[in-house]
């Protein structure tokens, strides 16, 4: 898949983060995180991104991120195309871009780099290393530590003709409004805050149509269904189940940090496809929380 094709397929429709499946000593279980994937390709996701934020690409170690991108992208190759999490220092995403490339995956997504601050001249050079280590299709994630200008994002343009693609995590809306407006068409644009179908109508409204969609590693029919209602502007179905699923769901999440991956774990657990626990610094759900979750799914009907 050239850049062009993958910036097509990821403006789409639905996409995903399969979480990471660790067994109970919390090494990566391989055949364990292939079933999930087979579970979830036929429910329609345009792409799925393996060793995302969500599938906690921030605890993997190198060998490990080899493991998983190769488990993806044999599991998943001629159903639904991988997009393979790269971050952190220069040189690591610089290298596990070049090892998802070698491995198959289908395109790149450039998660931040962690800890230190840097200014826009920093930034640009950090994305425009790992578009050139590369011919594989990117996509940056502006988010954290890593928020690219629009003056930024179209010099990065015109360097880095497999930069594609535009994920937006930080939820400022003249931002993104400004972001839009300069580049056009030149990029496709994904919807990337937590819980993304909060925000999804609103994103749309700004020409950003697409969003990936944590929700979908356990309900993946609710979360094919709410895309849906967003892409023909259903709003009756949007708001039935904004009310009665996300926004309490919002309620578990938000009880304490981190949870927006560990609630998904919980989630994926209590649909019968557990993925194991979550890797320290994060913690799993309470036991009355699995509950609360439990109850909101349940409600859901059969996926």
């Amino acid at each position: 898949m050239n850049p062009q094709e993958l910036k097509t397929t990821v403006g789409s429709g639905l996409l995903s983060f399969p979480v990471t499946d660790f067994d109970e000593q919390g090494n990566f279980n391989a055949s364990g995180y292939a079933a999930r994937l087979e579970w979830l390709a036929p429910y329609g996701a345009s792409a799925l991104f393996a060793a995302g934020g969500t599938g906690e690409y921030f605890s993997l170690s190198g060998t490990e991120y080899s493991e998983v991108i190769k488990t993806a992208v044999n599991t998943c190759r001629g159903k639904v195309p991988i997009i393979a999490g790269a971050g952190g220092p220069t040189r690591t995403a610089v290298a596990h871009a070049q090892e998802a490339e070698r491995l198959g995956a289908q395109g790149v997504l450039l998660l931040p780099h962690y800890l230190t601050e840097a200014g826009q001249e920093g930034l640009m050079a950090h994305v425009e290393q790992v578009c050139q280590s590369v011919k594989l299709g990117v996509i940056v994630y502006n988010r954290n530590v890593c928020k690219l200008t629009p003056d930024s994002l179209a010099t990065l343009a015109e360097r880095c003709p497999n930069l594609i693609g535009f994920k937006d995590g930080v939820g400022d809306i003249e931002l993104m409004m400004s972001i839009h407006l300069k580049m056009g068409e030149r990029f496709s644009y994904l919807g990337g805050l937590p819980t993304a179908e909060v925000y999804a109508a609103a994103y749309k409204a700004l020409g950003t149509p697409v969003y990936s969609s944590a929700v979908f590693n356990f309900i993946p029919k609710t979360a094919m269904d709410f895309y849906h209602a967003v892409r023909t502007d259903d709003h009756a179905t949007q708001h039935r189940l904004l009310k009665s699923f996300f926004m309490p769901y919002l309620d578990i999440r938000n009880k304490s940090q981190g949870y927006a991956v560990s609630i998904v774990k919980a989630g994926a657990s209590l649909v019968g496809q557990g993925a194991g626990p979550v890797r320290a610094p994060l913690t799993d759900l309470k036991p009355a929380e699995r509950e609360q979750l439990g109850a909101l799914i349940r409600a859901l009907g059969p996926q």
